[in-house]
């Protein structure tokens, strides 16, 4: 299967297995409840100081993470296991501008993309996922990127 026809497979897919969205990026950090019903997963969740870190396990095992400030904003979102999460339910608005940079990427490897305002990096294969994004501009001035994982 050529590299292109892969990517356009999973975009693909990722679009069928979407379905309502709610505790997106940049979106109200109240509906992550929503989220943890929709994917049947446990919550729990910490408080990070400049953000509370809403922590979803599936039973399949995959393990969402959901960064959110103080001001009530769903800053960045990290997900990792044997299984890719709703990554439509995860990315909200940002999700079609991801799938459109995806397809438009040459070569193998990880997926890194970085603009000024989204920032995204998914990586893996058969049972072992893993990526992050993030809105550069709503991360809180003492969070370091590199916690973001």
């Amino acid at each position: 299967m050529t590299h292109t026809l892969r990517i356009h497979t999973l975009s693909i897919f990722l679009v069928a297995m979407a379905g309502p969205v709610s505790a997106e990026l940049g979106g109200n950090g109240a509906s992550v409840r929503t989220d943890q019903s929709k994917l049947q997963a446990t919550l729990s969740s910490s408080d990070a100081g400049p953000y509370t870190l809403h922590t979803l396990q599936t039973a399949t095992g995959t393990q969402v993470r959901e960064y959110v400030s103080r001001a009530g904003t769903v800053f960045a979102v990290a997900w990792d296991g044997p299984q890719m999460p709703d990554l439509q339910q995860l990315l909200g608005s940002y999700f079609e501008r991801y799938t459109t940079l995806a397809q438009q990427r040459a070569g193998r490897g990880p997926l890194t993309i970085a603009e000024a305002d989204f920032v995204a990096q998914s990586g893996g294969h058969m049972r072992s996922f893993s990526g992050r994004a993030y809105l550069p501009d709503q991360v809180p001035a003492d969070v370091a990127i590199a916690t973001i994982q």
